[in-house]
């Protein structure tokens, strides 16, 4: 999502020098990884405001100008590591919105809770970059590329939810979103794994009893 953060013109970006088509080779290839290994690594110690470029590149074993023949700097590592760990998470969830639906499960509640599970599951795998994102250390405009995220996540999740009439619940869209919203915000920052996973488990356990009142069969 780097065109979510203004990048100065005519600057090298990760496709190459402006203008110019993207190198492909095995060793730009190669290079390119190292950086944003390096880049992970780096951000999840210091935090990006404390990052250097140059710590950055020593531990990739590259150089300043393979960077910016690469990347932007900074923020478009910092940006690009975000846009690749929701692609990881928005496959997470596809994955086991499909299983449950391979299985037989039709009720839009049930694929939600799987799905959302498996994102939170995600954050808990990968709970470096996850703490990372939500930590609110980030480039200039990174809030607004987060909640572009969300309200992507968000018309996904209304995809599951209709109403009678064929639209949108658009209230219980925003409240699951709010609620995994800020599941994934706490469970991110928790310092204690196991504690993170019980208490996901008991999220998913309360969201999943959340019924909207219009739509439910009477009890």
């Amino acid at each position: 999502m780097s065109s979510d953060i203004d990048v100065p013109s005519g600057e090298a970006t990760q496709n190459g020098a402006a203008g110019t088509p993207a190198r492909t080779s095995d060793r730009g290839a190669a290079t390119r990884g190292a950086l944003l290994a390096a880049a992970r690594d780096v951000f999840c110690e210091s935090g990006f405001a404390q990052a250097a470029v140059t710590d950055i590149v020593a531990k990739a074993g590259a150089s300043v100008g393979s960077l910016y023949h690469h990347f932007n700097g900074k923020a478009d590592l910092y940006l690009t590591l975000f846009e690749e760990f929701q692609g990881r998470q928005q496959e997470r969830t596809r994955k086991a919105i499909s299983a449950v639906r391979d299985a037989g499960e039709t009720d839009p509640m049930r694929q939600f809770i799987a799905g959302a599970g498996a994102y939170l599951d995600g954050c808990l795998e990968e709970r470096d970059v996850s703490r990372l994102f939500i930590s609110g250390d980030g480039p200039p405009g990174f809030d607004r590329a987060m909640r572009q995220r969300l309200g992507k996540w968000a018309r996904r999740n209304a995809a599951l939810f209709h109403t009678a009439d064929g639209g949108v619940d658009d209230a219980l869209v925003m409240v699951l979103t709010g609620a995994m919203a800020g599941a994934v915000s706490d469970i991110s920052l928790m310092e204690d794994e196991d504690a993170a996973r019980r208490l996901a488990a008991e999220i998913m356990g309360i969201v999943g009893t959340i019924r909207n009142p219009r739509t439910a069969p009477p009890v």
